[in-house]
């Protein structure tokens, strides 16, 4: 058949036909954007998952085409025959092997196709070359499982991407037999409309193709082609790299075909880490120095790598000196070691205000000393004088007892509500409790004695709801300090 020429409204194609497969059955067009048809299969469980999302590569990519599978110009294998198969190879390095496959992918486009198409293919992986190798897996779409590639009419490109389920149990893996090689291959099963191989092409107006790139051929013998047989099949038949068949049949391109895949042999190095503590863990160089540390190298051990050790101040209690050393000196001398400090910064021994919680204030406490007084230090070198302490507050219930409020002694009391001990709050058992055990301890000390006598005498003559009413009578008077004095002593639940 002489060669045509084909013009469409987004790309010139240039067309012409051979029996079998034929380099001369090509069209070269213009393709202004891709689908990406990815199936992810999962052999253990018989079924795939079918998106149309581009995911993330995968560690390594095996590819001869210079095409970054975009929208472009590509070359269209019009005289690919029903059963052929696209096929590359590719040489790696020994210590990639073994290694796992993870998906591959080919673009398959159309030409000015006057009706929808559907392609049934399958997908081959090798050990080795198909001439030398084993193959290891076959799959085919069976349109329930693996969907038929379906495309609509007119001229289009889409990538049939193909992966493992990397979460199933079931994996291809590909070890090295002696080649250092592995191939991958898309087969067209059945055409949508197949002609005659090897007598009539494929009909360009209702089928899809794989694809060549225009870049030229980079690798002749890392392509292959798997040829049908017949007695006017001109090109070859069976098996054989581009560099194989005749020159009138060789593609002017690389097929826009590529594979990613796991290999083995590379993961990260990991040796000695030397953290900012001193100590020693085996960690690789990127997950040492994100955690700060130092990388000691390949394969080094902690056992005979020696980490510098942090200094920080060391507080001596027996000198009052600070020095700067490691936590192994200070441990020795009986000091107080404090990772990462300074002693230009650090403060051994500070020493000042300590307010409590009844509202008074303490100098020259340490910070232990005003904890254990219940009390908050307000920092080295401060006084008393300087300070303001909080006045203390505890619960203070209106005169019902349904309402309480945390308040200062003076605001409760100007409001006439009934206040407790200091520090207390209005979840305590005894918070607005009408019926105290011991009313007579008006400063809730759970002791009644003088203090609450001056408490009595404090209040004396109010009128109204006070804590110093003991009888509750709305008056403190001299029945309320005959009170305190009848219940003198520790109260008694």
């Amino acid at each position: 058949m002489s060669a045509m020429l084909m013009t469409t409204a987004c790309t010139a194609l240039i067309a012409s036909t051979a029996l079998g497969f034929d380099v001369t059955e090509t069209e070269q067009l213009r393709l202004e954007s891709i689908n990406v048809m990815r199936i992810v299969y999962s052999p253990s469980l018989q079924k795939s998952t079918v998106t149309v999302t581009r995911g993330a590569c995968p560690q390594e990519q095996a590819t001869h085409t210079d095409s970054d599978f975009g929208a472009g110009q590509y070359t269209l294998q019009a005289g690919f025959a029903e059963s052929e198969a696209a096929g590359a190879s590719w040489t790696l390095q020994p210590d990639r092997f073994p290694l796992k496959f993870d998906s591959a992918e080919i673009l398959f486009a159309t030409s000015a196709t006057t009706q929808s198409t559907t392609t049934e293919w399958g997908i081959e992986v090798w050990e080795g070359t198909p001439s030398n190798g084993t193959k290891l897996a076959n799959f085919q779409s069976d349109d329930l499982i693996l969907p038929h590639l379906n495309m609509p009419p007119g001229t289009s490109g889409t990538i049939i991407q193909f992966m493992i389920d990397p979460g199933d149990p079931e994996q291809i893996y590909i070890n090295d037999n002696g080649t250092h090689a592995y191939t991958v291959a898309f087969r067209v099963i059945r055409h949508n409309s197949p002609g005659s191989p090897c007598l009539t092409a494929p009909p360009t107006n209702a089928n899809a193709f794989p694809t060549t790139d225009i870049g030229g051929l980079d690798s002749p013998t890392g392509n292959w082609i798997d040829m049908v047989t017949g007695p006017f099949c001109v090109c070859g038949v069976g098996w054989n790299t581009f560099q194989q068949i005749p020159s009138i049949c060789t593609p002017s391109g690389d097929w826009v075909l590529r594979s990613h895949y796991t290999p083995f042999g590379c993961a990260p190095g990991s040796g000695a880490c030397c953290l900012g503590d001193g100590s020693c863990e085996i960690n690789s160089e990127d997950a040492c120095l994100l955690s700060g540390g130092s990388y000691e190298g390949d394969d080094t051990d902690c056992g005979s790598t020696s980490c510098p050790q942090p200094t920080g101040a060391c507080c001596l209690e027996s000198s009052g000196n600070c020095v700067d050393s490691e936590a192994e000196v200070c441990a020795a001398f009986g000091g107080v070691w404090h990772y990462g400090e300074d002693c230009n910064d650090w403060v051994c021994f500070p020493e000042g205000a300590c307010c409590l919680p009844d509202g008074s204030c303490l100098d020259m406490e340490t910070p232990e000393s005003c904890v254990l007084e219940g009390g908050t230090f307000q920092g080295d070198g401060s006084t008393c004088d300087a300070v303001d302490c909080p006045a203390p507050t505890s619960w203070c219930c209106t005169n019902a007892g349904s309402d309480c409020f945390v308040l200062e002694e003076g605001d409760c009391t100007l409001f006439g509500g009934e206040w407790g001990p200091p520090g207390g709050m209005c979840d305590d058992a005894d918070a607005c409790d009408d019926a105290s055990p011991c009313p007579a301890d008006i400063d809730g000390s759970e002791v009644v004695d003088v203090d609450d006598v001056l408490a009595v005498l404090s209040g004396w003559g109010n009128v109204g709801p006070s804590p110093a009413d003991v009888n509750g009578d709305g008056i403190v008077n001299v029945n309320d300090v005959l009170m305190v004095i009848s219940a003198w002593g520790p109260c008694v639940e």
